[in-house]
């Protein structure tokens, strides 16, 4: 019998608490700086202003999580025993935190209101801290502790974050003929596996009676199919075909998946291949030892075929994939386009090198005042 395989040997724990946080400062510039990358992508017509708004508020969920998560393990390295936490990460292929801090913090979500009412308020907690601190003379690591997690519950409060699973939502486009309607649904995953963001854009015509968003026998059993179907090991071919014969007034027509990572740094991940030369030969100060890359799948409906029954048509999708050597077949899609975004130095050391596997690679630099310019 084969041996399962253990995930958790790519993990780690951060547990000193400065390495935790220049991690969450790293992730913290990442984020923002996707934001000017959508922008770019936007300029360039590779996203549409609607989709650069609905790529931009995951970012900023996830943002948002990364900066609760560094609220929770502030001190995660001065405190000890059944109160010690340490944040744990993916260092192969991820750089991200793992699942379950995500699945975690979603717990702790339902929970935070009733978390609030039993702790004492951040400003009593701070004057705590200085008494203490004059008084005895001591450092009020236990009182630090207790502020940090008063900060991680209310910014868990506050909502907008980046769960395990967001829910799909539609954004109305356009009235079409015959009263159809056009519609963007989006939604996003943090994948089990992979241990990254995974961002779902579905651009779909609706022939049914009612709107969808607004029709309660369809709308909840296709945000329900939508999830399920939300796995990276599976084709988008084979998401969107089960989308087609699951709903036959649901046709999908642009299905697009954006996986948002993996995160590569000498100081935090284990690396093969060019990316591990090109960030090692770099030699980059802190802050700057990074390299974030992510990869667009799309798929694209070439024609319609019209199914006939005895009592009415049913109208089903083809396809169109990738025609080149046969691997759109393998990959299940019209086309694949790789990206990474890293910092100048990394950049400099990747264009010398100029690896055949980053070729086709569109390459986002960051210049020195934040600025995003892109090449390829």
């Amino acid at each position: 019998m084969a041996a399962e395989l253990d995930l958790t040997r790519d993990h780690k724990r951060l547990e000193d608490d400065l390495a935790a946080r220049r991690y969450f400062a790293k992730f913290d510039r990442i984020t923002r700086l996707l934001v000017a990358v959508a922008g770019a992508m936007e300029a360039d017509r590779t996203l549409s202003r609607l989709d650069t708004g609905v790529l931009s508020g995951y970012v900023n969920a996830i943002a948002a999580s990364f900066r609760a998560l560094s609220l929770k393990y502030l001190i995660s390295g001065r405190i000890g025993g059944l109160l010690a936490k340490h944040l744990t990460i993916d260092l192969h292929e991820s750089g991200f935190p793992i699942y379950q801090e995500l699945a975690t913090m979603a717990n702790d979500a339902a929970q935070a209101t009733q978390h609030l009412r039993g702790m004492a308020e951040a400003e009593a907690l701070k004057d705590e801290m200085l008494r203490e601190i004059l008084g005895q003379r001591a450092l009020p690591t236990k009182l630090q502790y207790a502020l940090s997690q008063r900060l991680y519950y209310e910014a868990l409060g506050k909502g907008g974050l980046f769960w395990p699973q967001m829910h799909p939502s539609a954004q109305w486009l356009a009235d079409l003929p015959k009263g159809r309607r056009s519609y963007l649904l989006h939604w996003a995953v943090y994948d089990s596996q992979l241990n990254v963001p995974v961002v779902y854009l579905l651009e779909a015509e609706d022939s049914g009676r009612k709107a969808l968003p607004l029709d309660q026998g369809r709308w909840p059993q296709v945000q329900a199919h939508l999830l399920a179907q939300s796995v990276g090991g599976l084709k988008l071919v084979t998401i969107a075909k089960g989308l087609d014969a699951d709903f036959d007034n649901l046709h999908p027509k642009r299905l697009r998946r954006i996986h948002l990572g993996p995160m590569y740094s000498s100081a935090y991940t284990l690396q093969t291949g060019p990316i591990r030369e090109v960030l090692e030969d770099a030699r980059a100060p802190e802050g700057e030892d990074w390299a974030l890359a992510w990869a667009l799948e799309e798929l694209e409906s070439e024609r319609v075929e019209v199914d006939k029954g005895w009592f009415l048509e049913s109208e089903r999708q083809v396809f169109r994939l990738d025609p080149f050597g046969g691997r759109g077949v393998d990959l299940g899609a019209t086309r694949l386009a790789r990206s990474i975004i890293l910092p100048q130095r990394p950049f400099q050391v990747l264009a010398e090198k100029d690896p055949e596997g980053f070729r086709d690679v569109r390459k986002f630099v960051v210049g020195r005042e934040g600025r995003v310019l892109v090449y390829g």
